[in-house]
């Protein structure tokens, strides 16, 4: 664990040493904000909650998180430093692990820097902030998801642009399993444990169903296992390059 701490600590820092985390902080709050004010009319729904701030943050990780990820490994292809990473007398799975947990916690910091939001709407009224706790568990824990998957498909290519395309895809495709359009299109021809299954894989069907308020363990365990599958390949993947 202490060769994932120190990558931890690398990673986390390489944020703050250039602009991007400060970019990505103000695109966030701004967009988030946005969203929640003008196109959700928060003032005009009458409701001391926090539902259609969260309701955004979906469609803005479809994006925001891919520019997050896509930097984990194809920046040390195209640096050529990925080569001496594999060189150093550590297992591949902790560089992994270590990148990963970094990129997850910058999320989490951008995240909690929404805290005035909740402030704001127990200022304004008596919300239930049981949900609205639930709600920022879910958020992170989908940011999560989205970013393991960026940092996996980061590990195919040295072009960043490529990384953030193939993720942003990607994360569409979770997004969007359990919609009534895609069910749809699969229950003609795919049997009911096929369109049951398929259902079940949609990132934003779980993460509606805890801003109701309700953690399930199969939730938590969707969450948690599709993050270590993504790890897991990632692992795969630079082992494959490790062994060429």
């Amino acid at each position: 664990m202490r060769t994932t701490l120190a990558v931890f600590q690398r990673e986390f820092g390489a944020y703050f040493a250039s602009p991007l985390a400060a970019i990505f902080i103000v695109i966030f709050l701004v967009l988030v904000g946005a969203f929640t004010f003008f196109l959700g009319g928060f003032f005009e729904r009458g409701q001391a909650d926090l539902q259609t701030f969260f309701s955004f943050h979906p469609w803005l990780y479809l994006v925001l998180v891919p520019a997050l990820g896509m930097r984990l490994w194809a920046e040390e292809r195209k640096a050529g430093t990925i080569e001496l990473l594999m060189t150093l007398p550590v297992r591949t799975w902790e560089l992994v692990l270590g990148k990963f947990l970094a990129g997850w916690a910058f999320a989490g910091l951008v995240l909690a820097l929404t805290f005035p939001m909740w402030l704001t709407v127990n200022h304004l009224g008596r919300p239930d902030n049981g949900v609205i706790l639930a709600s920022y568990i879910g958020s992170w824990l989908m940011a999560g998801v989205l970013l393991s998957l960026a940092a996996c498909l980061s590990a195919l290519t040295k072009n960043q642009v490529i990384a953030f395309i193939l993720a942003a895809a990607g994360g569409f495709v979770l997004m969007l399993a359990g919609i009534d359009v895609v069910l749809g299109f699969l229950r003609p021809w795919a049997s009911t444990a096929v369109v049951d299954f398929v259902a079940t894989l949609s990132v934003l069907t779980h993460f509606q169903q805890i801003t109701r308020g309700v953690i399930e363990a199969t939730t938590l365990v969707f969450y948690l296992g599709l993050i270590a599958t993504c790890l897991f390949a990632n692992t795969a993947l630079i082992e494959r390059e490790k062994a060429k």
